[in-house]
C-alpha cells in the first residue's frame, strides 16, 4: 500500500492510499499491469436500487461504481488468478493496482505513482485499464482536456445606483453570449480522425461546469435578504475537450479572443484566465503489442473483430503516457460507457466473465511475446 503523501487531495483526515499487487516467478519476461481506479462519484438522485448494496437482478449487478469501474477491476483479478492457476511458473510478471482519485484527475493515484516509476520500463511493459468501454472494443486513448476558471471583474456600487459601478455579471453574460453564438458553432464544425465514441463526441466540445457571481449566497434555509450591491466579480468554470488536430494554446487563445471582445464593449471590465488543469490528447498506435494481443482475443472469445475506439473523456492513460512515457497502454473492460455516473448504474455479469477470458488470454500472449493476430485457444 502506497500513500500519496503531498499529492493534491491527500491529508491525514483523508489519506490517498493506492495498492499494488505483483506476481513474478523469477523467469525473465515482460510485465503486464492492470490498473483500476477504486474511487467513485456520488450516487446522486433517481436510483431505484440501493447504490451501495451491489444488488443482483437477473444478470446485472447494480450499484455506484459497478460499471465504472468495479466490474473491470473484478474481471482483471479473476483473469490474473485464472492465468496463475493455469501457468504458475509463467514468465515475466503481472501487476494489479487499485488507485485513487481518477474521477477528480488522478493526481494522487496514477500520476503520483507514475512520477515514481511505477508505470515505466523496466518495471512495466504493457498496461491495460479495465474502464467500461464495451467488451468488444479496444480503447486506444482519449481527447484532450482543458479546465479553466475565468473571473470577470467590475466595480462595486450601491444596487440603487448601478450606473456608478460596473457589473461583472453583465460582463460575464456578454462573454457567455459570445460563447453561445460564436464558439459553439465553430466547435461543432471541427471533426477528428480519432475514433471517438459516441459519434457525437467526434468533435470539439465545451461544457459550462459552474457559474458563481455577485453577493455570496446565504446558507440554505436562511431568510436573510442579500445586500444591495453591483457585482464586482463573476466566475465561470469551463470544461473544454479538444482534438488531436488542436493545441492547448489554440484552445486558450480562442477563449481569450472572446473575452477581449467583451472587454472592448464593456468599459471597466477586466478578466483573468486561470488554468485549473489540462492534458493533451493521447492515442496508442493500433499496431502496438497490447492492442494486437487484446484485439486477437476479443475475436477469439466473442467471435467478432475488435473495434478500435477512443474515449470522449480522459482517464488515467494520460498520466501513464505523459509521466511514465509508456505508450503500450489501452483501456479494455466490461461495461457500457453511457451507464457511467448514471442512476441505476450496473454491470452485466456475463460481460465480466467474457472480458476476464480476453484479459487472461491476452496477458498470456504478452508474457510469451506472442502478439500475432491468429488466435489460438489457450484454455482460459
Amino acid at each position: 500500500m502506497l500513500r500519496a503523501e503531498g499529492a493534491r487531495g491527500d491529508s491525514d483526515a483523508y489519506p490517498r492510499t493506492n495498492v499494488i499487487a505483483r506476481y513474478e516467478t523469477g523467469r525473465a519476461g515482460p510485465c503486464v499491469h492492470f490498473n483500476s481506479h477504486i474511487d467513485v462519484v456520488e450516487p446522486g438522485a433517481g436510483w431505484t436500487h440501493d447504490p451501495f448494496a451491489a444488488e443482483i437482478v437477473d444478470d446485472r449487478i447494480y450499484g455506484r461504481g459497478a460499471c465504472d469501474m468495479k466490474g473491470g477491476l473484478a474481471a482483471s483479478i479473476v483473469a490474473v488468478e485464472a492465468l496463475i492457476d493455469a501457468v504458475p511458473d509463467l514468465p515475466g510478471a503481472i501487476e494489479i493496482s487499485g488507485t485513487v482519485d481518477e474521477e477528480s484527475g488522478g493526481y494522487a493515484g496514477v500520476a503520483w505513482l507514475a512520477e515514481r516509476g511505477h508505470f515505466s520500463k523496466p518495471r512495466v511493459d504493457h498496461v491495460i485499464i479495465p474502464e467500461p468501454l464495451y467488451k468488444n472494443c479496444v480503447c486506444l486513448g482519449h481527447r484532450g482536456v482543458w479546465w479553466g476558471e475565468i473571473e470577470m471583474r467590475g466595480r462595486i456600487a450601491h444596487g440603487s445606483m448601478p450606473f456608478l459601478g460596473t457589473s461583472a455579471i453583465r460582463g460575464m453574460a456578454d462573454f457567455l453570449g459570445r460563447v453561445e453564438n460564436e464558439l459553439y458553432p465553430a466547435l461543432n464544425q471541427r471533426r477528428t480522425r480519432m475514433p471517438v465514441i459516441p459519434e457525437e463526441a467526434r468533435q470539439s466540445t465545451l461544457n459550462i461546469n459552474s457559474l458563481h457571481g455577485g453577493v455570496p449566497e446565504e446558507p440554505k434555509g436562511s431568510d436573510r435578504l442579500p445586500a444591495a450591491l453591483v457585482a464586482d466579480s463573476c466566475r465561470v468554470v469551463l470544461d473544454r475537450r479538444y482534438l488531436m488536430e488542436e493545441t492547448r494554446a489554440e484552445v486558450v487563445e480562442e477563449i481569450a479572443a472572446l473575452l477581449d471582445k467583451t472587454k472592448a464593449t464593456h468599459p471597466g471590465i477586466e478578466y483573468e484566465i486561470k488554468e485549473m488543469w489540462s492534458v493533451d490528447p493521447t492515442m496508442t498506435h493500433p499496431d502496438a503489442p497490447v492492442v494486437t494481443a487484446v484485439s486477437a482475443e476479443i475475436e477469439r472469445v466473442l467471435g467478432e473483430p475488435a473495434r478500435h475506439v477512443t474515449s470522449p473523456g480522459t482517464y488515467d492513460q494520460k498520466h501513464i503516457a505523459r509521466l511514465g512515457q509508456l505508450r503500450d497502454c489501452i483501456a479494455y473492460g466490461p461495461g457500457i460507457l453511457e451507464l457511467a455516473h448514471q442512476p441505476d448504474e450496473y454491470i452485466v455479469i456475463d460481460d465480466m466473465v467474457q472480458s476476464a477470458q480476453v484479459m487472461a488470454a491476452a496477458t498470456w500472449r504478452l508474457l510469451r511475446g506472442d502478439t500475432a493476430a491468429a488466435p489460438a485457444d489457450p484454455g482460459f
